[in-house]
């Protein structure tokens, strides 16, 4: 797939998935623009299922959703609110880090620039993108494993890791397309474009797909 079929077909694709399945922190970053709810929340979401996270958001919101309130509850209280995402104890640890940090660096307010995101304990390159894209309406391209599978798989980039994904994607995409890529990939990987046998028979846009990889489709 060449960035000339890319354009072409992404209303398309956008169109197909309309009728998918919406991921629960797209969706939640889509309406709370919080950008500390959206760096916490994405967090608590790395390694863990959707439902998990919603649920252990919403505990945690319920008792904290400042950096104040947050750094003010113990460790043992903020595992109990999140468990049980995916290394809990961990990313209890880390959330009360970042709420300290960004009150004692950034005057209690999320910093609004990839350098400066990407200097918080924990925050990787996925997270500082969202938060930017989401929280701050900024330029960014968030790229998890789908977005990488998936690019890769179309034949838009050659590249061996989501942050060599990113980094191509940055040199290739025009900007207009940056900051819904990773929402519409995500949800079009976990329903149609699956790591193992792809429903390329349920894809809308399956005739400018390179198929790189591919072995079984469904």
């Amino acid at each position: 797939m060449t960035v000339k079929e890319f354009i072409k077909v992404w209303p398309t694709l956008k169109k197909q998935v309309k009728t998918l399945h919406i991921p629960w922190l797209e969706d939640f970053a889509s309406q709370d623009r919080d950008p500390f709810k959206i760096l916490i929340s994405c967090i608590l979401s790395l390694r863990t299922q959707d439902k998990t996270t919603e649920d252990a958001s919403a505990r945690l919101f319920a008792l904290a959703s400042t950096p104040e309130a947050l750094s003010r509850l113990s460790l043992k209280t903020i595992e109990r609110a999140i468990y049980p995402v995916g290394f809990y104890r961990v990313k209890a640890g880390t959330i009360k880090d970042i709420s300290r940090e960004i009150i004692r660096t950034h005057d209690s307010r999320v910093p609004d620039t990839l350098e400066e995101l990407l200097a918080l304990k924990g925050v990787g390159r996925k997270t500082a993108n969202l938060v930017l894209t989401r929280g701050f309406n900024k330029y960014g391209i968030c790229v998890d494993t789908h977005v990488h599978r998936i690019t890769n798989r179309w034949g838009l980039v050659t590249t061996k890791s989501p942050n060599d994904t990113e980094l191509a994607l940055r040199q290739v995409l025009p900007k207009r397309f940056w900051k819904d890529l990773n929402g519409v990939l995500v949800a079009f990987g976990q329903s149609i474009c699956q790591p193992v046998s792809p429903f390329c028979s349920r894809c809308w846009i399956c005739s400018a797909c390179d198929q790189r990889g591919v072995v079984r489709r469904r």
